[in-house]
Parts: structure tokens; sequence; C-alpha cells
């Protein structure tokens, strides 16, 4: 069975030294970013499993502060909003405002196509595509 934690994991990676990504932001462990991570810092797997417990709780209270109704979906829906969350910040999901008016009604067909027609689509497109998809579709995507 797949879960958050999975697909967050896939698409992140793991890393055990700081690297910087796609936007040329210091990463490190399962998309771990921030101040405290830097050029040639190293983490064990047990820095890395704390991180990541870390992160995704407080993504989740994030997601959940912001839209009220977040409870309200099923866990694959769940886990698209918090992927986008741990991917752009809690504000960058914010600024899908018609897409989370979509999904928020229940509007699946357009919440997937508000995600593909976006900069982050773009940037990303492999992984907007199988979000999307299971944002339409509501079940979970490999």
């Amino acid at each position: 069975m797949t879960s958050l934690r999975d697909q967050l994991q896939r698409e992140e990676g793991r890393s055990k030294t700081a690297y910087r990504d796609s936007l040329n932001i210091w990463t490190i462990g399962i998309g771990h970013a921030g101040p405290d991570v830097y050029a040639g810092l190293t983490w064990t797997d047990d820095q890395i499993d704390a991180a990541f417990d870390k992160d995704v709780a407080e993504k989740t209270a994030q997601v959940e502060q912001a839209l009220p109704w977040f409870s309200d979906l099923n866990e694959p829906r769940q886990a698209v909003l918090l992927q986008m969350a741990f991917q752009m910040g809690t504000v960058g999901l914010l600024k899908f405002a018609r897409t989370l008016e979509a999904v928020h009604e229940g509007r699946w067909a357009d919440a997937s196509a508000g995600m593909l027609n976006s900069v982050w689509a773009s940037q990303t497109p492999h992984r907007a595509a199988r979000l999307a998809q299971q944002m339409q579709s509501g079940s979970w995507v490999d």
C-alpha cells in the first residue's frame, strides 16, 4: 500500500549529504531544506528520519490550519496537497487558489487541470502528472 511517506521518499529521494536542488536550495535527507542546511553537512539515517517526521508533521499542521476542509478529503487527495506543500512550501500551495477552490468543491477534473496548468508542473512535469492523476481519481498513483 502506498502512503504519503512512501511517495515523498520516492519523489524527494534520500541523501545523507547536503546538495543544491533544482532551484539551487541546499537540501538534505528527504527534501529537508532550511537555514540549518549548508554545504558539507552530513546526516545519519536517524537524523534523516527524525527530520522527515518533523517536516511531515509541520506541513500537515500548516495545511490543516490553512485549509479547514482538508480533513474532509480522502487520504490520497490529502497526500497530493501535502506533497505540493512539501515541495513548494505551504505559501506556494496556497497560491493555487482556483485549484484549491475546485478541490474544496469536489471538482476533481478542474483541480487536476489547474495543477497541470502551472509553472510548478512545467518544473516537475512527471511528479505533477502523477499527483494530478491522484487528485482526479482519488486513488494512490505510483
